[in-house]
């Protein structure tokens, strides 16, 4: 069994997302056939707990085609300056500053997977910022760079963007909210809320007006308290 995270697009609330924890059975196994079992066995725990939802796998693992091109190693940010595009994970990794180094721009002209795993991520000291283009963004609150990224990106590519508001839940079966944070999964429940709320525009204008429409709130308040029940968990605040 694993316990994974679905993020839920909430936009009749003030927060714009909420979680749900699930259990379900993992099929160990590097093979895509694998991860795809646990997909399905997740989303299958997914609509036990609500029929309702409309469930989308964003990962490179996804069954669904829209699904894949949402992952952050295919979705691409247009970058104003260079005029080119990059994957969003070449533009996060290449952002990140540290005590000893950083930002290392020559990660944007690599694989993303290779940008994800260069050495001096790990051997750079302490994380201090992000930044793009000039613009500092602090490490708090949490994954607000990586949403900000994520989101233009998105909203620009009108062909996924008018596709994603057909869905309501999102996961990423690589994310370990145990080990992580920041998920694409997790910015696609944020951007439909902001599309269905009418805000994304005016959310997408300024760095200031995306923090004050997305809530410090919502951010620091991700790992609260948690109510279990059987195979699923739901956080309080949804009750």
């Amino acid at each position: 069994m694993a316990s994974r995270i679905c993020f839920l697009s909430t936009p009749e609330n003030k927060k714009v997302f909420s979680e749900l924890e699930i259990e379900f059975k993992y099929y160990n196994g590097f093979a895509i056939s694998q991860k795809q079992k646990s997909i399905q066995s997740m989303h299958e725990g997914i609509k036990r707990y609500d029929p309702s939802l409309n469930v989308l796998e964003v990962s490179t693992k996804s069954p669904n085609a829209l699904g894949k091109q949402l992952s952050a190693f295919n979705l691409r940010y247009y970058d104003p300056l260079r005029e080119k595009e990059y994957p969003i994970e070449n533009i996060f990794q290449s952002a990140k500053v540290f005590q000893q180094g950083g930002p290392y721009l020559d990660l944007l002209d690599v694989h993303p997977k290779e940008a994800k795993r260069d050495e001096r991520l790990k051997t750079s000291g302490e994380m201090v910022c992000f930044e793009l283009n000039k613009q500092r963004w602090e490490l708090e609150p949490k994954s607000l760079f990586y949403d900000w990224i994520y989101i233009n990106s998105l909203h620009r590519n009108k062909k996924l963007s008018e596709k994603i508001i057909d869905y309501n839940a999102f996961t990423d079966i690589e994310f370990n909210h145990q080990k992580s944070f920041n998920c694409q999964a997790r910015s696609a429940a944020i951007y439909v809320s902001m599309c269905k709320k009418g805000i994304i525009e005016e959310a997408l204008s300024d760095k200031s007006v995306f923090l004050s429409l997305y809530g410090v709130e919502t951010i620091h308040s991700l790992k609260g308290e948690v109510l279990k029940t059987d195979n699923k968990q739901i956080s309080l605040d949804d009750l």
